[in-house]
């Protein structure tokens, strides 16, 4: 982090750089300074729908489900290949609208997944869950 931080230092303005070490604050579960990072990286189009990802996640982590959802569904937006990315992506809103008590909204987002890719996390478990709760 240290040789991080000493590089985004040297080349402020490096937004390659500010992904990086906005990845280590996030590992590190310095939320706050990870958001900071990750919205100055999301102005670099090769890290943008990652990053977009990290501040739903980070935003998630605070409590801040409301800015969650929307960072979460700017970036699957933005991602028109349905691949591994995007279902994580997918995935992660889905959790958050677990976390605020949406089932419903929830389970679509999950469903998205299965009809793709059953095996995906635990993507079959919670769609075979709510259909058994039905």
């Amino acid at each position: 982090m240290q040789e991080c931080q000493k590089r985004a230092e040297r080349y402020p303005t490096d937004l390659q750089i500010r992904y990086e070490m906005g990845e280590l604050y996030f590992q590190a579960g310095k939320i706050t300074e990870a958001i900071g990072e990750f919205q100055k990286a999301q102005n670099n189009p090769q890290r943008r729908l990652q990053s977009l990802g990290y501040l739903g996640q980070c935003f998630a982590r605070r409590g801040m489900n409301d800015s969650a959802v929307r960072m979460l569904q700017n970036a699957i937006k933005e991602k028109p290949v349905f691949d591994d990315e995007k279902k994580d992506l997918i995935y992660q809103l889905g959790c958050v609208f677990e976390k605020m008590a949406k089932p419903e909204e929830a389970i679509e987002q999950f469903k998205q997944i299965y009809e793709v890719d059953i095996g995906f996390k635990d993507v079959g478990a919670k769609v075979d869950a709510y259909y058994a709760g039905q």
